[in-house]
């Protein structure tokens, strides 16, 4: 399994109502300097994966060049519970505390150590 896909797989986990950032994702796959490559990997989702539910470290809404989809985020956000306030979210109550658990099986099939390239696409 890829990165990309691990990275997919493991947001789709993501519970309604509850947020994790890029570097928890990276971090629970292995790779605890790969935040970046998680971003890169959620601009390329595939339908049905619960993008919204993923913001950056300070619990923010991340910049992007097409302002729509932070809007877009907010809204979907809100619908599920999640208050947005000045553009964040309080990770301290709606983070998803369970991401250690969900990824046990996502970085065994990345490999023992969840070594892999972050930018395979394959």
């Amino acid at each position: 399994m890829t990165f990309i896909r691990a990275v997919h797989g493991l947001v789709r986990r993501i519970p309604r109502g509850r947020i994790v950032t890029y570097g928890q994702i990276a971090a629970s796959l292995g790779r605890p300097r790969a935040a970046r490559a998680v971003g890169w990997a959620m601009r390329h989702c595939p339908a049905g994966v619960p993008w919204h539910r993923v913001v950056n470290a300070r619990g923010g809404i991340s910049r992007r060049p097409n302002a729509g989809s932070m809007l877009t985020q907010r809204l979907l956000l809100e619908q599920e519970g999640v208050p947005v306030q000045r553009g964040r979210v309080s990770l301290v109550r709606h983070g998803w505390r369970e991401i250690r658990r969900a990824t046990r099986a996502a970085r065994v099939r990345l490999g023992q150590n969840g070594k892999g390239d972050p930018c395979d696409s394959r």
